[in-house]
């Protein structure tokens, strides 16, 4: 098997990325979001302020609900 090595400029690679992105549906960009979120938070042991993030979010969407 060849191996191939192609190099471009790091400009280029961010245009690409910021187009795949922009053609992706919006849930897709999401559930990206969301196991990257998940990833940080196991990796860097994270999860007692998660949960209490999530209080929060609670408590606001409850108030906001009611407005």
């Amino acid at each position: 098997m060849k191996k191939i090595v192609t190099k471009i400029k790091i400009e280029q690679e961010i245009n690409n990325n910021l187009r795949y992105w922009a053609s992706r549906p919006d849930s897709e960009k999401l559930s990206a979001v969301q196991e990257l979120r998940e990833q940080y938070i196991k990796y860097f042991n994270k999860q007692t302020e998660y949960n209490e993030s999530r209080k929060r979010l609670r408590r606001f969407y409850k108030a906001f609900k009611q407005i």
